[in-house]
């Protein structure tokens, strides 16, 4: 399985010749005539994760794709076809196999409401949590999509969750909101964690790829 990692929290898989796009959103520069798409997944509702024109331009380029994503994401895009997903269910869609965990988005502020939010382990290779540290019981990840920077989050607590979940593979997404010296600091950090634990990090820039 090809990774292809997009700005901010955008991923394109490719397996078999098919593509998955996760978290399309408005930190991510327009993603325009993909084809070959299956499907999208999106793990929650705020705007960094989907916006209604990356959705159009995704659907006008693969018109049979179907969108994946929590109840709190159907309300949210109302108008849109997207199917509901739920921590605990795994869904078959041509090569991919995705399997759901979480339930909620990481604490903001006080102030600010808990939305949902998904996790998805992708045929058993790839787990991107959202934006969540919540660590999928019972699996052994393989390349983990590890949140590098955000409101609901510093550095310290990522590489905790680099550390709890000890990934055989590693890179930092979620990073549209840092500096690039900010993102040097993060990857530093994240690889020293990652290769303290037996595994290997990657620093993936926009449009890299990672093969897994």
């Amino acid at each position: 399985m090809r990774i292809t990692k997009l700005e901010h929290a955008a991923l394109i898989l490719e397996e078999a010749g098919r593509r998955l796009v996760i978290d399309p959103g408005g930190l991510t520069n327009p993603i325009v005539g993909l084809t070959g798409v299956d499907a999208v997944v999106i793990t929650h509702e705020h705007a960094d994760h989907w916006t209604p024109d990356q959705l159009q331009r995704l659907r006008d380029a693969n018109p049979g794709l179907t969108i994946y994503g929590p109840s709190g994401v159907v309300r949210a895009a109302e108008g849109i076809d997207i199917t509901t997903v739920a921590p605990g269910q795994t869904i078959e869609d041509g090569p991919w196999t995705l399997r759901f965990f979480g339930g909620n988005h990481a604490v903001i502020h006080a102030s600010i409401p808990v939305v949902e939010n998904v996790g998805v382990l992708v045929n058993d290779r790839l787990y991107y949590p959202g934006d969540s540290f919540y660590i999928p019981l019972g699996v052994e990840v393989n390349t983990l999509a590890a949140p590098a920077g955000a409101p609901w989050m510093k550095v310290a607590e990522g590489m905790d969750y680099l550390a709890q979940v000890a990934p055989k593979r590693a890179f930092g997404t979620h990073d549209g909101v840092l500096s690039a010296a900010g993102i040097g600091l993060v990857h530093d950090r994240f690889k020293a964690v990652v290769e303290s634990k037996g595994g290997e990090y990657v620093a993936l820039k926009p449009g890299d790829t990672l093969d897994v």
